[in-house]
């Protein structure tokens, strides 16, 4: 009886710590898919324009990169990268990237200045300085750096910001 114990002992420990060893194991397995899925983020985040426009839909570049890099969202979003960043996310991930969608004509700022009250709010709104003025004066918009992000909208108090093509 007593060798009986004994045995029943001495595999419950074994049991238990070849459980622990095993879970010990899954963790760190499960660590280095986190660790290998944020390096994947990190890639596909440095290939992006970082304005932070959330045209894609996500709040900003980072979480999109995380969102493409677990599978969850399409690689066309990033209308400021264009063909050429999608190309290069679809290396980084492994696709092949689908068409890209048929351009609509870009729209692009445009602030009608006997409105505009040069309160600069619209400044630091625009995430890529397209927006250019000084405070208590006139703004306009480059065009040219424009992304059509629509970020300077809401901050306008005067609504002298509108987008055209």
């Amino acid at each position: 009886m007593l060798t009986m114990l004994f045995l029943v002992l001495v595999f419950s420990g074994v049991a238990g710590v070849a459980g622990g060893l095993l879970g010990g194991l899954a963790a760190a397995a499960g660590g280095r898919e986190r660790a290998a899925g944020e390096s994947l983020a990190a890639a596909v985040d440095a290939e992006l324009p970082q304005l932070q426009c959330a045209e894609c839909g996500f709040p900003g570049c980072l979480p999109y990169a995380r969102a493409l890099a677990q599978g969850e969202a399409a690689i066309t979003l990033c209308a400021p990268g264009g063909a050429e960043t999608v190309r290069r996310i679809a290396a980084i991930l492994g696709e092949i990237p689908a068409p890209m969608p048929k351009a609509l004509p870009r729209k692009t700022a445009f602030i009608r200045a006997e409105e505009c009250v040069g309160c600069a709010l619209c400044l630091p709104a625009c995430p890529t300085d397209a927006i250019v003025g000084a405070q208590r004066f006139e703004h306009s918009v480059l065009a040219k750096d424009c992304t059509g992000c629509e970020l300077c909208l809401p901050v306008c108090p005067t609504d002298c910001i509108e987008m055209r093509p």
